[in-house]
């Protein structure tokens, strides 16, 4: 089967929210707009609501072509049958799970400001690997800045492909195109957008069509 092959593009992560069915309608909308990834994360939901939504979502993601990864929680990607698994640093070692995980699902691995990380990750196995946050942010307003200068290098110096997240909008997604990134990973521009069909599809001129090296 193999795993999913990875292009750049729109990385769209879910808000964590309650509501089903009106997460399950602005996904829908926001996947018309040929994003490359969609992460279903959600830290406060109970594991019932969570393993629900993400049948739902994944669902969706199936019918519109795009890979599906789960955040941080192996068990509910097996529940699922979703595409991957993205970690941070308190999620696990990335080589036992790129063990875990075989060769047909895709490995993320959050590292934040620290290249060094991002080499042992790359080496481990990851199939991207993700640095921020860019921008502040309100989904992370805690986490330690990723400088277009990291971006840059990475993409210098890593094989796999780059991905940014943190207060990531339109108007300044070029800019972090242009340092190095891969991939744009966005919650609250998308979802909050009263057209997430448009505001995801609004992305797409931010890099030529085609996959990633593999």
């Amino acid at each position: 089967m193999g795993r999913p092959e990875l292009r750049e593009g729109l990385y769209l992560v879910t808000p964590d929210w309650t509501d089903t069915p009106l997460l399950a309608q602005r996904v829908a909308q926001a996947l018309t707009g040929r994003p490359a990834l969609l992460q279903y994360r959600s830290k406060s939901l109970n594991p019932a609501l969570r393993l629900e939504q993400a049948r739902c979502l994944h669902r969706l993601c199936q019918e519109a072509g795009v890979p599906m990864i789960i955040n941080d929680d192996l068990e509910l990607l097996s529940a699922v049958g979703a595409d991957g698994l993205h970690i941070g640093r308190d999620d696990g070692d990335p080589a036992a799970l790129r063990t875990a995980l075989g060769d047909d699902l895709i490995l993320g691995v959050s590292c934040y400001d620290d290249l060094a990380r991002a080499v042992s990750a790359q080496a481990a196995g990851a199939d991207y690997v993700a640095f921020g946050a860019v921008f502040p942010s309100s989904t992370k307003p805690n986490a330690v800045p990723a400088s277009p200068e990291l971006l840059a290098r990475a993409r210098r110096e890593l094989v796999c492909p780059v991905a940014a997240i943190g207060g990531i909008t339109l108007p300044r997604a070029g800019e972090v195109v242009t340092a190095g990134a891969h991939l744009l990973a966005v919650i609250s521009d998308v979802f909050e957008d009263p057209d997430p069909a448009a505001r995801a599809a609004s992305y797409r001129h931010l890099w030529p069509a085609g996959s990633l090296p593999s």
